[in-house]
């Protein structure tokens, strides 16, 4: 039971120091002429207690920030398996806004990245609850995927087809 308990201890210490990491990229901000939006999520803990999250998401262009285009949902897996359900997305170009939904017992994020490799947006490592992103999509494919050290290499990694 010792190893089991130091493994779990060492992937909420990995989990964290991801959120960590995350949080201080996106405090490092420039002035890109984007609009950064931030989204709250209250979650309602077992002992009935209450917690909100903000959450940094993907920067939209201020002229297409008045309305998303569609509204895309994606889970991880309930059970704590390393997949998204579902794992293929499609949209419209345009900005879309995507919520990612963790009741997994495990932490998660979705990070979407571009064809290219380059992080177009992504929440940060949470587990219950779920947080929304809004970000703009041109056409191309895109990954998303769990940055959390061997999630993506355990499965974890779907794809978006932007038309």
């Amino acid at each position: 039971m010792a190893s089991a308990f130091q493994a779990r201890t060492r992937l909420a210490s990995l989990a964290l120091g991801v959120a960590v990491v995350a949080l201080a990229v996106s405090a490092c901000g420039g002035s890109s002429g984007k609009t950064t939006t931030t989204t709250t999520t209250s979650t309602t803990t077992p002992s009935g207690s209450s917690t909100a999250k903000t959450t940094p998401s993907s920067s939209v262009p201020p002229s297409t920030k008045s309305t998303a285009t569609e509204h895309l949902s994606v889970a991880a897996n309930p059970k704590g398996e390393f997949h998204y359900e579902p794992s293929t997305l499609s949209a419209k170009e345009g900005v879309a806004s995507i919520t990612f939904a963790n009741s997994s017992p495990v932490a998660h994020n979705m990070t979407i990245e571009d064809s290219a490799g380059k992080i177009v947006g992504g929440t940060t490592t949470f587990t219950g609850g779920s947080h929304t992103i809004r970000i703009a999509l041109k056409a191309g494919t895109y990954k998303f995927f769990c940055t959390v050290p061997g999630h993506r290499q355990a499965g974890m990694e779907g794809t978006l087809t932007v038309q």
